[in-house]
């Protein structure tokens, strides 16, 4: 990758959300902004190759999509009053009030999760929007079809349109109403980091985790009270303080049975068990705990062990038993199934995963799970099978690494 390629993916990583942010608020067009944005990236790839990156990129790309909008707008001849709009780009005036929140890129997630929007379609339309996730990465985090994701995009828009929907900052009085939405937001986008879903990015995706924390604390700051938020904090916190013992140095995905420990950080593993431990003394007060509060305390349970064996699998099975009654999806069960195989054998493991089937047929891990418990199981014929599909699923690169060796150690 040359310097000016590099230049602008850290450009877009850092300044995509920024702008569009910018754009959406002076002009009131989520289209319009995007459509700016995405004209004002393509600007740079021409312009930076033969001019060389400018002093201030972020700068650049904020007046070029200024420029892009104001020309869009002027050629479909908007209304008077959106010319007038148009004209405020290069206004000095006092700045928008900005709210309850100050980070533009969290008030432009705030913004978008709306909700006069249906729940998928908000999240759909926020990690396109604002986490800068492609199609086939949000599809693949939902675990459906490009198009379908496509549609759901496109029908969000047109709802915004259609039912007029303000883009104005919102209180402190709205911020309840919409966090759950958020926070969904920045877990998906968290994940998408974590273990990166695609094969063309690198199979961690440190920029992505690392703002999905920054802004995750921020909206603890807003909402101290919230154990969700705490308890997304945590998970996000625990999760990646095993970042640097998750990939080999040949590139390939470490599983947590076989992670350098010493190696965790453990800052971020002391913070996210103080979290836990304030979320547990809530429950134990008669707050009903959360879905995030809930992973983020099996989270701490894998952390504590000094090593895989001193794990304590019966409490990891008992936590995914309670997280089961709040979400009783089909991979809140597949892991459940991982924990069961530890304490009853991978036989009856075997015979819950396979249960789900139809419902994780396209999901690649749970392919690779029915591989390693029919590994266990000495059945090395049907084990290949598994792991062949699973390794036709996965996109990252370092898990296909981890699959293919484990595939071709069978005998």
């Amino acid at each position: 990758m040359s310097d000016v390629e590099e230049a602008i993916t850290r450009a877009h990583h850092d300044e995509w959300a920024r702008v569009v942010a910018a754009l959406t608020r002076r002009f009131g067009d989520l289209d319009i902004a995007e459509e700016a944005a995405a004209e004002a990236f393509a600007t740079a790839v021409e312009r930076w190759r033969g001019d060389g990156v400018p002093p201030n990129p972020g700068a650049w790309l904020t007046t070029t999509a200024n420029r892009k909008a104001i020309d869009r707008i002027r050629r479909e001849n908007k209304r008077d009053d959106k010319h007038r709009e148009a004209q405020m780009a290069y206004d000095h005036g006092p700045p928008e009030p900005l709210g309850a929140i100050d980070d533009d890129r969290l008030r432009l997630i705030f913004t978008c999760c709306h909700p006069a929007l249906a729940m998928e379609a908000r999240l759909a339309l926020t990690l396109r929007m604002v986490g800068g996730l492609t199609v086939p990465e949000i599809a693949r985090a939902f675990l459906a079809a490009e198009s379908a994701i496509g549609q759901r995009i496109t029908r969000a828009k047109a709802k915004i349109k259609a039912a007029r929907i303000p883009y104005r900052m919102p209180s402190a009085d709205d911020l309840p109403d919409r966090v759950s939405g958020v926070l969904a937001v920045l877990f998906l986008v968290f994940n998408e980091g974590y273990l990166a879903s695609g094969p063309d990015t690198d199979p961690v995706r440190h920029d992505l985790t690392t703002e999905a924390i920054r802004l995750t604390r921020l909206i603890r700051a807003l909402l101290p009270q919230d154990g969700e938020v705490a308890g997304l904090l945590a998970l996000m916190l625990l999760t990646e303080a095993r970042r640097t013992a998750r990939v080999s140095a040949t590139g390939e995905l470490v599983a947590l049975d076989e992670q350098d420990r010493g190696a965790w950080d453990a800052a971020l593993i002391a913070e996210g068990h103080r979290l836990v431990r304030e979320r547990l003394a809530a429950a134990a007060a008669g707050v009903a705990p959360g879905r995030y509060q809930i992973l983020a305390a099996i989270n701490a349970v894998h952390t504590s062990a000094r090593d895989i064996r001193d794990t304590d699998w019966s409490q990891v099975l008992a936590l995914y038993d309670q997280l089961g009654r709040l979400d009783p999806s089909p991979i809140i069960a597949l892991n459940r199934a991982i924990a069961v195989a530890e304490l009853d054998g991978p036989e009856v493991a075997l015979a819950l995963v396979d249960r789900l089937a139809e419902a994780l047929a396209g999901y690649h891990a749970y392919h690779a799970t029915r591989a390693d418990l029919l590994r266990r199981l000495g059945r090395s014929q049907q084990s290949r099978a598994a792991y062949d599909k699973a390794i036709e699923l996965a996109g990252n690169t370092a898990e296909t690494a981890y699959l293919t060796r484990r595939r071709d150690q069978l005998r």
